[in-house]
């Protein structure tokens, strides 16, 4: 057999390892991701009352949703539990995702790649959070004082649980600007000199993305707008932490 040949068979062995290794890390993080949905499959309408809680505290006494389908009480539930186990399995897939991408990085991508990860989950759980516990009151609460007299609303299950769900990840995503910011600084792509000239273009960005995801009140727009203006410049310091870091490294580098 000629060199290259072998070459050619250890470059295929490898990319079939390679292969098998990321179904076996897609098969546990699907299997995780499975399991918690039929744990939560029993607690759904629970879930499902605990979501609708800022909505039903806004509606007028004696108001309730409604099911304009006749199968959606038993599946916008489950519909429910089958994101909600996504968002409880996130850190276990991400870890998966981790564990298959980390042999192929530098020691030192290794160690900005992990906290960034962690970060990332912890914020978008951050966003969601405040998105249920501060902007959804605020929304349903203006929602209820602009409706015209003698309407009631009466909110659909299903349509209600998709309008949470866009929130949700809407904050989710946008609570992740330290991240965005950091990679790109570490990427090469930008420096902290230039994200600070851009702030005034990030603050109308953030306006006008506020505008675009939030219900048309300013109190909501605000509460989107100002948490991102907030977190940039908090990315800001972290990517200047990092490139500290990485500054120091090379001068300790024989």
């Amino acid at each position: 057999m000629s060199p290259t040949s072998a070459d050619d068979d250890r470059g295929e062995q490898s990319f079939l390892s390679h292969l098998i290794e990321l179904r076996t890390r897609l098969l546990r993080a699907v299997t995780a991701w499975l399991l918690l949905t039929l744990a939560l499959i029993p607690f759904a309408n629970k879930l499902y009352g605990k979501l609708a809680l800022p909505f039903v505290a806004a509606l007028p006494e004696g108001a309730q949703m409604i099911a304009i389908d006749p199968a959606s009480p038993f599946f916008t539930p489950l519909k429910l539990a089958f994101f909600v186990a996504l968002i409880i399995a996130m850190p276990y897939v991400l870890y998966q995702i981790w564990a298959f991408v980390a042999p192929g990085l530098y020691r030192n991508e290794q160690k900005l790649a992990m906290p960034l990860l962690i970060s990332s989950t912890l914020l978008f759980y951050a966003g969601c959070a405040f998105a249920y516990f501060f902007v959804l009151p605020t929304v349903f609460g203006f929602m209820q004082a602009v409706a015209p007299d003698g309407v009631a609303v009466m909110t659909d299950i299903t349509r209600y649980l998709d309008f949470v769900l866009v929130i949700f990840l809407a904050f989710g995503v946008t609570f992740e600007v330290p991240v965005a910011t950091v990679i790109l600084v570490a990427l090469g792509w930008a420096t902290v000199e230039q994200l600070k000239a851009a702030r005034s273009y990030m603050i109308v960005a953030a306006f006008v993305i506020a505008a675009i995801l939030t219900p048309p009140d300013v109190v909501s727009q605000l509460m989107l707008a100002i948490p991102m203006c907030i977190l940039y410049e908090i990315g800001i310091v972290a990517a200047r932490l990092v490139v500290k870091r990485r500054t120091d490294e090379t001068a300790t580098q024989p």
